[in-house]
């Protein structure tokens, strides 16, 4: 009974086409945001269970956050514009080095010429974007043959990308300053002289990236571009007889997916992991990122919030599940449980909703709104 819309009348059209035209649900969404931008922080910075310690923040939320926004960007193009992507992990790793270059200042010596180019030290800020920015160049590169190729052909053009960056993070020196080790250190997080340090802060600015990008993505999607997109996942031949353009369609896609992808990978390194190797955006970053926009709901900006969860939450639930119920597991055994369950799961959904978790929500409040009618 209150999940209702009788009585809420629409007397404009940007009431018609707001986001969330049901109150009940703007009502959810601004107690949500009350809670993740005040409840948390204060739960958090007083102790309060359950943030008497900093592992709800520090192996949960921070990871989620940022694993949400990488899903976002993967959504973009696979859920919203059906070009089949392996590569964003490859995408979170330049814009990662990218920041981190930015960050640390610039220098490409030309012995040849007999000069070198110089750049010194970006904001952090300045370095996140950017980086946003040149992955959204390499994805452009990357997605030119996905004018000509489609499906399992486009997944391994992408698939190609990924190892080609890996393999140039980890064998050239000069990404990562030459450090012996091959590992590399972020910066410290200083935005406009404000010093982000603690678990608390770094969970509100990862909070702010995410809320901000959401919104520019759920608008974009609901608009011309992403109209645009959508036709041409749905059959690209008639979006093109009916005037869209699939080479602006397509690299617009890949862009603004990687953008967002890359400032999520930079998020990644500077905010929670600090230090870091190639390793860290391998090919079994890009399937997780694939496994939660499929489990989430392929063309679903929620649905990328619930299989960042469901990826992060499962894992640790079938630690402690069996740990409480006295049947200790091997750690070997869990990772064996938790590749069957991710798996099952993925066939089950790709064969019975395949539009994941997020379309059943969907359908459970359509059934609210009528409800006790079967109509």
């Amino acid at each position: 009974m209150l999940y209702r819309e009788a009585g809420q009348f629409k007397t404009s059209y940007a009431e018609d086409m707001a986001i969330f035209p049901i109150r009940q649900d703007r009502i959810a969404l601004a107690v949500l945001l009350a809670i993740a931008f005040v409840g948390v922080p204060l739960l958090a910075t007083f102790r309060i269970w359950p943030f008497s310690t900093d592992y709800l923040l520090w192996a949960i939320l921070l990871p989620f956050l940022i694993l949400a926004l990488a899903a976002i960007g993967t959504n973009i193009l696979v859920g919203y514009c059906g070009q089949i992507s392996l590569g964003s992990g490859a995408f979170m790793a330049i814009g990662a080095y990218s920041a981190y270059k930015l960050a640390t200042g610039v220098h490409i010596p030309l012995a040849w010429l007999g000069f070198a180019i110089s750049m010194p030290p970006l904001p952090v800020l300045a370095s996140i974007l950017l980086g946003g920015f040149m992955a959204a160049g390499a994805g452009i590169l990357f997605g030119i043959p996905s004018l000509r190729i489609k499906g399992l052909y486009l997944a391994v053009a992408t698939l190609a990308a990924q190892f080609f960056f890996d393999w140039a993070f980890l064998r050239i020196p000069w990404f990562t300053n030459y450090a012996p080790s091959g590992s590399v250190n972020a910066p410290a997080l200083d935005f406009f002289g404000m010093v982000v340090r603690t678990p608390v802060e770094r969970y509100l600015l990862c909070l702010l990236f995410v809320t901000v990008m959401a919104v520019l993505a759920k608008n974009l999607v609901r608009g011309n571009l992403g109209r645009q997109w959508m036709a041409i996942r749905d059959m690209d031949i008639a979006a093109e007889l009916i005037g869209i353009r699939p080479l602006y369609a397509k690299l617009t896609a890949f862009a603004v997916s990687s953008f967002i992808i890359g400032v999520a990978g930079a998020l990644w390194a500077f905010v929670y992991l600090g230090s870091w190797e190639p390793l860290a955006f391998s090919i079994d970053r890009s399937l997780e990122l694939l496994f939660m926009v499929i489990i989430g709901g392929l063309g679903s900006i929620m649905g990328s919030f619930i299989g960042a969860a469901f990826i992060l939450i499962v894992p640790i639930m079938l630690n402690v599940i069996p740990t409480e119920l006295g049947l200790p597991l091997s750690t070997q055994t869990i990772t064996h449980l938790q590749f069957i369950t991710f798996g099952s799961l993925i066939c089950y959904l790709l064969i019975k909703e395949p539009h994941g978790f997020a379309r059943l929500i969907s359908i459970g409040k359509e059934k609210l709104r009528l409800w006790p009618f079967p109509y």
